[in-house]
């Protein structure tokens, strides 16, 4: 990995506008599962009596709403999770003024939890929720207090649902647009912890036309042949020996 981690070192050190675009693969050091892997949701599917696509769907969460937030406490939520080194080293790149934002198909908020402030999240997030009867907005910690039953409005008693992107609804058109525009302006992309094979979050990886486009995942993806750089490990281990190389500016745990 050593040439490689040179290679990467060198492209960050020479441009000023760089953008991550992340996946899955980002969160599973912090502890959360990815879908499509061999210990992932897809292959615990007998036990709930649907499939995941089902119990994830916006006419499952309409039509029974208990079954949808068992499924959803149980293997969505992971209010436990931290940022790992990757989440802490694009934190860090943003504050040295070299990374100009994250763009994530996560709901998990690691990002902004290790203190990257310009984030798009083209799948929502956890820890915004909505009342579907009154709009009234809702923490993370408001639902979790519904341990068991489905997390009622406090204003009008209506049903609340996270505000993540569930199949058969349409990403949020101004978050794709700023993703776009992001993507469009940069000059070096840092791809990471994704199989870009989801669409349509992948298909956006066609509107970058700079000057660097790093691929960082541990299988091979479709757009390794027109990449800069290609790494075929995990996420958090580039970034914790990335941070050695750049003069330690990825903070540690506390």
């Amino acid at each position: 990995m050593k040439d490689s981690i040179q290679k990467l070192k060198s492209i960050i050190e020479k441009h000023q506008n760089i953008l991550f675009f992340g996946g899955a693969g980002v969160s599973t050091e912090s502890g959360i599962p990815d879908f499509r892997s061999e210990s992932g949701l897809y292959y615990a599917k007998e036990h709930y009596g649907y499939s995941p696509e089902q119990m994830l769907s916006h006419s499952f969460f309409m039509a029974r709403p208990e079954e949808f937030y068992h499924y959803y406490r149980e293997n969505i939520l992971h209010p436990e999770a931290r940022p790992n080194p990757a989440h802490r080293g694009l934190a860090a790149m943003e504050q040295e003024g070299k990374l100009k934002g994250v763009i994530t198909q996560n709901i998990d908020g690691l990002h902004q939890m290790a203190g990257s402030q310009v984030v798009r999240e083209l799948h929502g997030s956890v820890h915004r929720n909505f009342c579907t009867r009154c709009g009234e907005p809702h923490s993370l910690e408001y639902t979790m207090t519904f341990s068991e039953t489905v997390p009622k409005c406090r204003l009008c008693g209506g049903i609340i649902k996270p505000d993540v992107v569930l199949y058969e609804e349409a990403l949020d058109e101004e978050v794709l647009e700023n993703s776009i525009r992001l993507i469009r302006e940069a000059e070096v992309l840092l791809v990471g912890g994704t199989s870009l094979v989801v669409y349509p979050a992948a298909g956006l990886l066609r509107y970058f036309s700079g000057k660097e486009l790093v691929l960082i995942n541990k299988s091979p993806t479709p757009y390794d042949s027109g990449a800069t750089l290609v790494l075929n490990e995990k996420i958090g281990e580039v970034f914790s020996v990335l941070n050695d190389h750049l003069g330690g500016i990825i903070q540690k745990d506390d």
